[in-house]
């Protein structure tokens, strides 16, 4: 019996010096594509040329709910977080585990303005990695505020609009200032699939997807359940889902 004992305690450190191995390698791997990535190609120059576009965004220029409903449906503590959420990503890994299938991603917005600015969508590890390593500058470098105001003129909102100004355009035939709470929280939904929540292909699912937003939004507490209810009502009497 304390044969066996060892045997697999020696067993458990074995596997646990490989994956430690193994993990060093990958972080290795990963740091070395994040190095050649912004060594091409600086983040500071990233920042500008994004910033560069005449329908650039600021802050300011955007609803308050719209940019309240971008937080609760995307990344809930991103004001909380330094680039990595521990907790989002263990929450997202045990429900996939729990569905069988990628059923929810753990990328906070600083992630995804890094994936957004350096890497393509496969969804390969050594780019989480390699990713992970840009958020971590853009959260030492940039403001919270700053990283978000980035993201929003990043993101896909499908139907060839790669930024908030020309999906508002695009889909209501207004600036993003002029955005009702209605139109704020159904854009908010969109960039967790475009290709599925289009307003121009899916409007009846961008509209199931707004009503995820706002059931976020309730629970952390953005808006009441009665607020959300209205937008839902005002979304009724607006022809909305179709480019004017």
């Amino acid at each position: 019996m304390r044969f066996l004992k060892k045997l697999i305690l020696f067993t458990l450190l074995v596997l646990l010096a490989a994956a430690a191995a193994v993990c060093g390698r990958l972080l290795f791997q990963g740091y070395e594509i994040y190095q050649q990535v912004t060594g091409e190609v600086p983040l500071t120059q990233k920042v500008e040329e994004i910033r560069s576009n005449p329908h650039y965004t600021t802050l300011d220029e955007l609803p308050q709910i719209y940019k309240d409903a971008v937080i609760a449906a995307e990344d809930s503590r991103f004001y909380k977080h330094g680039g990595f959420d521990v907790i989002s990503t263990a929450r997202a890994v045990f429900t996939n585990l729990r569905e069988g299938e990628l059923a929810e991603g753990g990328s906070t917005i600083t992630q995804q303005l890094a994936k957004n600015m350096y890497f393509t969508q496969e969804k390969k590890f050594l780019r989480k990695v390699a990713e992970l390593f840009v958020a971590f500058d853009l959260e030492r470098d940039y403001t919270k505020d700053e990283i978000l105001e980035l993201y929003l003129n990043t993101i896909y909102f499908g139907s060839g609009y790669y930024c908030v100004y020309d999906a508002a355009e695009g889909y209501f035939g207004k600036e993003p200032s002029q955005m009702t709470d209605y139109e704020s929280t159904l854009l908010a939904g969109i960039p967790n699939a475009p290709s599925v929540y289009s307003l121009t292909n899916s409007p009846e699912l961008a509209s199931q997807r707004q009503k995820t937003v706002l059931k976020y939004m309730v629970e952390q507490d953005y808006i009441t359940k009665e607020r959300a209810e209205e937008i839902l009502s005002e979304g009724e009497v607006q022809q909305v889902g179709t480019t004017p």
